[in-house]
């Protein structure tokens, strides 16, 4: 099922394009990956590792690694402040420093920043985010995972001819992570992507004292259980041309919140969907789900599409629900699992 498709992008030749959609999944977990990149390419090695390292030097590729399912290496949590017009940036540049927070965004609304927070347990997310309101004086509104929908955040292109490459397919379910000391390490290991060389996992297993086969292993029986929902490049999808995001949210009667989801997650629009709590008075929206397209008028044409499907699915004549445009992006990376492992390690 193709659920994205970036416009053509000029910046990128019709090699970039097919490595950036083929290999933001199923990343060769073999001693060579590069070359198996390479052979499918029909290049060199050299060539390949080449053009990993400028794509990911001018932000196309943000990294190559693990994409984890939120709440099984950790805990984590979605939450927002209002923050006062002149403090703004004030108050992003603190709750950016906090090293548990891993995206914070600016969005059209009351409350105008939103940031996610993942730590070792539900102990360290509400540790950061009591450091962040008393850092602030702000209130912090916490809205953790109730239930995930979809979450894959891959992205497909087109080619020259305008047909799409490869399709980005749906994570596949989560069985229980059983995480052992070894898996924790690893992930903190590779937490800010792979090293972009001929040999990647014998850099990683040096890192930690183990055996290569060992980190190859072990990355394979995380993706098998669902942990890492997708393994490969992980994009800017601003550089691949998808210029709006919103975050919508809606009020779904609870008894009806599965049937609406499943409408909403499906369309190709849709690249997150999950129940979250309400927080009465502060917050009365129970499902979100992430919208990205290539303009804003694009997004409001794709939402105004979806909430009729979602009123038709439920049978309700309206659902409350409103757009949370993205405005600046104030910090972006993928979840910490420690500090200082690698630096120390190597």
């Amino acid at each position: 099922q193709i659920r994205h498709c970036a416009p053509q992008s000029p910046i990128l030749c019709a090699r970039d394009r097919e490595l950036l959609s083929r290999w933001q999944r199923d990343f060769p977990l073999v001693p060579r990956p590069f070359a198996r990149l390479a052979e499918e390419a029909g290049t060199g090695e050299d060539e390949i590792i080449s053009a990993v390292r400028a794509l990911t030097r001018d932000g196309i590729i943000c990294r190559t690694g693990a994409v984890v399912r939120p709440n099984t290496a950790g805990a984590s949590t979605l939450a927002a402040v209002a923050a006062p017009a002149g403090r703004l940036e004030e108050i992003a540049e603190i709750i950016s420093a906090q090293p548990e927070v891993t995206h914070n965004y600016e969005r059209e609304h009351e409350l105008n920043l939103w940031f996610v927070v993942t730590a070792a347990d539900r102990g360290g997310v509400r540790a950061a985010l009591a450091r962040i309101h008393a850092l602030t004086g702000l209130e912090v509104l916490d809205l953790p995972m109730l239930k995930a929908y979809h979450i894959d955040l891959a992205f497909a292109l087109r080619g020259e001819d305008g047909a799409v490459i490869s399709d980005c397919r749906p994570e596949r379910p989560a069985r229980a992570p059983g995480l052992t000391p070894f898996d924790r390490r690893l992930l903190a290991a590779i937490e800010d992507g792979l090293p972009i060389e001929a040999r990647p996992y014998a850099r990683v297993a040096r890192w930690l004292g183990a055996d290569e086969g060992k980190v190859r292993g072990r990355l394979a029986a995380l993706l098998d259980s669902g942990v890492i929902r997708r393994f490969g490049f992980v994009v800017n999808h601003r550089a691949l041309g998808y210029r709006a995001n919103a975050m919508v949210v809606w009020d779904i009667p609870d008894a009806l919140i599965d049937e609406a989801a499943a409408t909403i997650a499906r369309e190709a629009c849709v690249t997150l969907c999950y129940q979250r709590p309400r927080k009465p008075p502060v917050w009365r929206y129970n499902l979100f789900c992430m919208i990205h397209g290539t303009s804003r008028e694009v997004v409001l044409a794709q939402l105004a599409a979806l909430a009729e499907k979602a009123r038709a699915a439920t049978g309700l004549d309206d659902i409350p629900h409103a757009p949370l445009f993205s405005l600046r992006r104030f910090k972006q990376c993928g979840a910490r699992f420690s500090a200082g492992l690698k630096a120390g390690a190597a």
